[in-house]
Parts: C-alpha cells; sequence; structure tokens
C-alpha cells in the first residue's frame, strides 16, 4: 500500500498536480461564496474581468500596515476602476480570536475605507484551502481567460511597519501586465505574513 501511494504522489507531482492550490498557468479553482452583505459570487460570473483574491486578517501586523498606511486601499481602488474584481477573502475560523461576523466585518470595511469590490466571508475556509491560501496577505491574481497568472506575495517587502509604497508591488504589476495585454513578468513569489487561521 504505501509503494502504491508513493507511486500515486510521485505521478501527481510529474503532472504538477496540486491539491487546493491556484496553480499558476492553471484554471482557477471555481468556487461560489457569500459577501459580507449576502450577495452570491461564483468565480464563473466574472469571465472576461482579472481577478485578485486577497486573503485578509487585520490582526496580523503585516496585513495591518499595508491597510494602516492606506497602501492596500489605494491598490485596490486603481484596480478596481481598472475594472478588475478585488475579492477580499477572511477565511478565519468562527471559533478563532479573530474571526469577524459579517456585521462586524461591515464595520471594518467602513473604518478602514476598504475599496475591494466584495468581502468574502470565507469561515468555512472553503476558497481559501481551494486557492491554497497560507498567509495573510497572501494574493492571487487570475486573468480574463481564467487562468491563474499570480499567485504569491504582495511584494517584495515583508515588513509590519514603515511605508509599503516603496516596494516592488506584485500584485499592481500583475494586473499593469494582464490589462496591458502582455505577459505577467513575475508569476510568482512566496507568500509571506501570519498563517490563515482556517481552525
Amino acid at each position: 500500500m504505501k509503494a502504491i501511494l508513493s507511486t500515486i504522489i510521485a505521478t501527481l507531482i510529474t503532472l504538477n498536480i496540486t491539491a487546493g492550490e491556484a496553480v499558476v498557468g492553471k484554471a482557477a479553482p471555481d468556487f461560489t461564496a457569500k459577501d459580507i452583505n449576502g450577495k452570491t459570487h461564483k468565480l464563473s460570473d466574472y469571465k472576461g474581468k482579472i481577478i485578485v483574491l486577497e486573503a485578509f486578517n487585520l490582526d496580523c501586523p503585516y496585513c495591518a500596515n499595508h491597510y494602516k498606511t492606506g497602501a492596500m486601499q489605494e491598490l485596490q481602488g486603481w484596480a478596481t476602476s481598472k475594472g478588475v474584481i478585488w475579492f477580499v477573502v477572511n477565511s478565519i475560523h468562527p471559533n478563532h480570536p479573530s474571526y469577524k461576523s459579517p456585521a462586524e466585518a461591515k464595520k471594518l470595511v467602513e473604518q478602514n475605507k476598504i475599496k475591494a469590490t466584495a468581502y468574502i466571508d470565507d469561515s468555512d475556509g472553503k476558497v481559501g484551502k481551494a486557492y491554497g491560501l497560507k498567509t495573510t496577505p497572501h494574493l492571487v491574481v487570475v486573468d480574463k481567460n481564467g487562468i491563474v497568472a499570480y499567485n504569491g506575495a504582495i511584494d517584495d517587502r515583508p515588513e509590519t511597519s514603515g511605508n509599503p509604497r516603496i516596494a516592488r508591488n506584485y500584485v499592481k504589476e500583475a494586473n499593469q501586465n494582464l490589462l496591458a495585454g502582455e505577459p505577467v513578468e513575475v508569476k510568482q513569489t512566496k507568500p509571506y505574513g501570519c498563517s490563515v487561521k482556517y481552525k
């Protein structure tokens, strides 16, 4: 039995098939999820649009710094003004102290002037796990054809203080490339931040 399992795992690695992960160059995992206003979103609803998924937890100092400085909201606003669909994905398990109910999340959005298209309540972890979101922030960019174009860190500055605007922002670059009809230059990096609190 061990030998058979080893063979299956080796085959999956060879074929570049990863369970529960958004693989660059492959179709983005489909999902159906509700936002904090009760609206249902499906990946397929946004065919022909660039989509960004952002793993979110404001209790994480890495994530908080991007919001405290206003850099993340600026990036969200810039992207959505270009027609990009931006999902904030909160995958914190309801039993975790950082969990926010939809009502609490609405206040958080208002207080922090979050400019995402929608704030997904992913407390069951389905979206986060399907995309392999590991840290906050961890971002995935999906192109207009539903193919994963970028997966990884928001930028090259894994710090909890200072100005994120001085960093090289991989997510903005990926969107700029896609909007210009060009190949994404940096397709994958290692995400940094706090672990996603699935349970």
